[in-house]
């Protein structure tokens, strides 16, 4: 009986040269493999808090920017970035670190006259928000399958957004957010079927140009509006007060400032990637707009579905047909997200038991603030009320907040007495603070852009 080394020698040379080389392949494969998935495993909270930015309202904008004024906007995107990072970072990092959100630390340190009206505006604001994004969900869809009407599909994404974290496991709703974040990619498939001048978009992003109309401006704060919005802030800070609650070898880093360098190594990270994400989405929806819409002197978009409708005839179906499956996906995605926090705000104000990885029967008024805020976004649409009017409105009550809750996490990412060892200082708080300012500025632009046009 030969030998399993008789039998390697006696293969012809040609196969033992060949096999080592699909060896060392499937060995590279693996390793590649292993690498992509340690990666996506460290993205979460920061990933889904990008992404969920790009709600069909941010779409609207972004859509409007392009076929408005074309590729002169694409600075805005690299512009934003910087400050969305530091932002959803710090906000992460007191939720991390307290292993509490944001309200909650507001409750804690500061009077009730500065977090009520908070809490409630931005209750407004997100439910607003939410029954825009359903409205214009239920029209993206009818470019897809037009046979059910608007208020059918309404209902039916209203319900699926507020059953599926009760009926889920924080774990597999978690991951379920997370898969649904690559629904975006196909706003890249769309730049792969339109026509772009790439050397002007190069300009346009590196090179900003400027304008001194009043609808230039109006737009600049707009898309800061859409890129800064306070939802944000409170969701990544309760996903990661959630992270400790769902893992109990993690705990906050004020009881366990051993875990400090891993665990805020691995938040910025998440936030890195997922701000940087969510605006090559928004600079994608821009360029596409402005290569197709721009060009066929289509220059008023009001809705994500319309833009969407518009593209038909200009890049095709397939493109029309991506574009409208975006809207849908960030909808599903948006709109739990402006839900929770919402939730994850009123809950902590009003020291209810709140978070997805309680059971709904233990957290009942936290789970019932989700039903509550997206059924009043339903129930918008079936009063027609306006959308454009509805996130006008949530825009101007984000404006409001925006500025104040970013000063007052700035104040608490410093206070050692809050972040013990953990506090925020030197480039990345000066940063911060430029954030807070720009953010000002352009909200009291564009609320006195919105007195002016009322006026006249």
């Amino acid at each position: 009986m030969p030998t399993d080394q008789a039998r390697k020698l006696a293969q012809p040379p040609r196969v033992r040269a060949a096999r080592a080389p699909v060896a060392a392949r499937d060995r590279e494969d693996h390793s590649h493999a292993s690498a992509l998935r340690r990666w996506w495993s460290r993205l979460g909270a920061g990933l889904i808090t990008g992404a969920s930015d790009d709600d069909p309202s941010g779409i609207a904008t972004y859509s409007q920017a392009g076929a408005q004024f074309g590729y002169q906007l694409a600075w805005t995107m690299l512009f934003t970035y910087p400050l969305m990072v530091v932002i959803q970072d710090i906000s992460a990092r007191i939720g991390r670190v307290t292993g509490q959100g944001i309200a909650g630390n507001l409750r804690q340190h500061y009077p009730s006259w500065v977090l009520q009206p908070i809490i409630w505006l931005l209750f407004i604001a997100n439910t607003l928000n939410i029954g825009a994004d359903l409205g214009a969900m239920a029209a993206g869809v009818r470019l897809l399958v037009p046979t059910l009407p608007g208020s059918v599909w309404i209902v039916l994404f209203g319900l699926a957004c507020t059953v599926t974290p009760i009926v889920l496991s924080h774990r597999l709703y978690v991951g379920v957010l997370k898969w649904l974040t690559l629904v975006l990619l196909s706003y890249f498939g769309v730049l792969a079927v339109v026509d772009v001048n790439w050397a002007d978009v190069a300009r346009a992003v590196i090179i900003p140009r400027w304008s001194f109309h009043a609808e230039f401006w109006l737009m600049v704060v707009a898309i800061l509006g859409t890129t800064i919005s306070p939802y944000l802030f409170f969701w990544q800070a309760g996903q990661e007060v959630e992270d400790t609650k769902a893992h109990p070898r993690q705990l906050p880093l004020r009881r366990e400032p051993s875990q400090g360098p891993s665990e805020l190594s691995r938040i910025r990270w998440d936030t890195v990637v997922g701000m940087g994400f969510s605006n090559l989405v928004g600079l994608a929806i821009l360029i596409s707009t402005a290569s197709t819409l721009r060009g066929a002197r289509i220059e008023e978009v009001q809705t994500a579905a319309q833009a969407a409708r518009a593209l038909r005839p200009l890049a095709g179906e397939a493109a029309s047909a991506l574009f409208a499956l975006g809207i849908v996906g960030t909808g599903l995605l948006s709109v739990p997200v402006l839900a929770g926090s919402a939730a994850y705000a009123l809950g902590e104000a009003r020291r209810w038991r709140v978070g997805l990885a309680r059971n709904p029967l233990k957290a009942k008024a936290f789970y019932a603030t989700i039903a509550l805020a997206t059924f009043l976004g339903a129930l918008a649409n079936v009063a027609a009320i306006n959308p454009m009017k509805a996130l006008l409105c949530a825009a101007v009550l984000n404006g409001i907040v925006a500025v104040p809750v970013m000063a007052l996490l700035l104040r608490m990412a410093a206070n050692r007495k809050i972040m013990d060892r953990f506090v925020v200082a030197g480039q990345w708080l000066l940063l911060g603070w430029i954030a807070t300012i720009v953010m000002g500025v352009a909200t009291i632009g564009w609320l006195f852009s919105v007195v002016a046009a009322r006026i006249t």
